[in-house]
């Protein structure tokens, strides 16, 4: 009788098991894997034989961030750069444009879609110039499918570009800034996730992962509090009207800066409370000209190159020094071996600090926000920010009623020295997972990740529970041996 309310128990813990997982992939949020141009796993011969001697070193894109999408039908996979610094989707830059055959070759590796092979593609009448900070783009829009791979998902109808002309460009890019009747009068890439139901508001997480990980996850519609530490922190996003540029962008209040040197000093920048923007498809951090220059001179550097960057001694990638970036309740400490910019050239090794001056623009480029963990909520016009450290993968869904300020990350807070190494330590056998996924032909992984990966724990115990009541009836219809 035991055996058999035994038994009853495991298939109620198989069938919840199996509902669990149903339940899961019908969140609405969808995963896409954030690749580094230098992860050479994926782009094997280009990510860093771009020699500084090919292409001047203010044009580079050395160090990018891009995600693969499946664009029409049948599906053709392409590599574009993430961008919360822009608003448009568009592909196929002119590789014929560069100057160098390793960057050339590089622009050739990200794909090439091709409209007149695609069964779901419109051309439509506009056209459209799109620059940016660095290059610029010619676009023909259209109109097509762009599948999800790893979920039932498939957005339909989205518009986007071709470039027919592009200056300076080795990829196409994916703008997830604010779009339909804010900075566009289309639906964009954001927009059209929230209105064909893929996620239920307008909001994405950003883990652009370590220069050591050389990955990292974009989750629409969702976050993972395994990403992070602490709690979040809501930040306004200034509204256009009150922003330097006056154009609708993730500007938020910084509050200070400051240094914690290799030896154990603190130093607090003068003047630092300012408007600075989240911008991921920018490289470099680009700080006032006066401030650029003191952090420079704490790191070894007495004056900009011809190319206008700050030369650095290559050893601080292993001090344990921080550079602090403060906001309303959050601190973001991004350690010297991310704020340094490191360059294999035709003449060896060369260093940069990750930091530009600019008097025209105030932006928190890649060399910052590999640091922070970050939420985009455009539905709430807020970031929500914490201090990214890896400890794993607990991913969950961003609905209307999500209390941002209540989630807290299960990460432990890094010591200086462990920022990013042990992070890197931990994760080595998920992040090849998700190099390989970058890598093959699907666009990324999807809202199953989670749920698969939880209910496959699952499902093992209850086998291994039920084999055990197999042993155990199996015994017991023995014949009993009398003495």
């Amino acid at each position: 009788m035991a055996v058999h309310l035994i038994f009853i128990l495991h298939l109620i813990i198989g069938f919840s098991c199996y509902v669990s997982a149903l339940e899961r992939r019908d969140s609405h949020y969808v995963k896409l894997p954030v690749v580094h141009s230098t992860n050479k796993k994926v782009f094997s011969d280009f990510g860093d034989r771009r020699a500084i001697t090919t292409v001047p070193l203010a044009n580079r894109s050395d160090v990018a961030y891009y995600a693969q999408l499946s664009i029409g039908t049948p599906a053709q996979q392409v590599y574009v750069q993430l961008d919360t610094g822009s608003f448009e989707l568009w592909v196929n830059p002119d590789c014929s444009d560069l100057q160098g055959s390793a960057d050339v070759r590089f622009c050739q590796a990200v794909g090439h879609y091709n409209s007149t092979s695609s069964s779901t593609a419109t051309q439509l009448t506009g056209t459209k110039t799109l620059r940016y900070g660095i290059g610029s783009a010619n676009i023909q829009y259209v109109t097509d499918d762009i599948g999800l791979a790893g979920t039932d998902s498939q957005l339909k109808g989205v518009q986007f570009g071709i470039a027919t002309d592009t200056t300076d460009e080795f990829a196409g890019i994916l703008g997830i800034g604010y779009g339909l009747n804010v900075t566009i009068r289309y639906k964009n890439f954001i927009d059209e996730l929230e209105a064909q139901g893929v996620t239920e508001t307008k909001a994405f997480s950003l883990a652009l992962g370590s220069k050591d990980e050389q990955e990292g996850v974009a989750i629409f519609g969702g976050l993972d509090t395994g990403k992070f530490t602490g709690t979040l922190q809501t930040l306004p996003i200034i509204a256009a009207k009150d922003s330097p540029d006056q154009v609708p962008r993730y500007w938020v209040n910084l509050t200070s800066l400051s240094l914690n040197a290799p030896s154990g000093a603190e130093k607090t920048y003068e003047n630092t409370t300012m408007a600075v923007f989240l911008d991921s498809g920018a490289t470099l951090t680009l700080l006032p000209t006066n401030l650029a220059n003191a952090i420079a001179a704490d790191f070894g550097a007495d004056a900009t190159d011809v190319n206008g960057f700050y030369p650095v001694s290559c050893s601080l990638n292993d001090l344990p020094g921080t550079l602090n970036f403060a906001f309303d309740g959050v601190t973001i400490k991004v350690p010297y071996s991310e704020v340094v910019r490191e360059l294999q050239t035709s003449f060896g090794t060369q260093c940069y600090l990750g930091i530009s001056p600019s008097d025209d623009f105030t932006l928190l480029g890649d060399t910052m926000l590999r640091s922070a963990y970050a939420v985009f909520d455009q539905t709430n016009n807020a970031i929500h920010l914490a201090q990214y450290v890896n400890c794993g993968t607990n991913e969950m869904e961003i609905t209307d009623s999500t209390n941002m300020t209540a989630i807290r990350g299960d990460c432990d807070a890094p010591t200086v020295l462990d920022v990013v190494s042990s992070s890197t330590a931990i994760t080595t056998g998920a992040a090849a997972k998700i190099t390989s996924a970058a890598a093959g032909a699907s666009a990324g992984a999807g809202v199953s990740t989670v749920a698969e990966s939880s209910s496959s724990q699952v499902c093992l115990e209850w086998w291994t529970g039920l084999a055990v009541v197999a042993f155990w009836a199996a015994l017991a219809s023995l014949p009993r041996v009398s003495r």
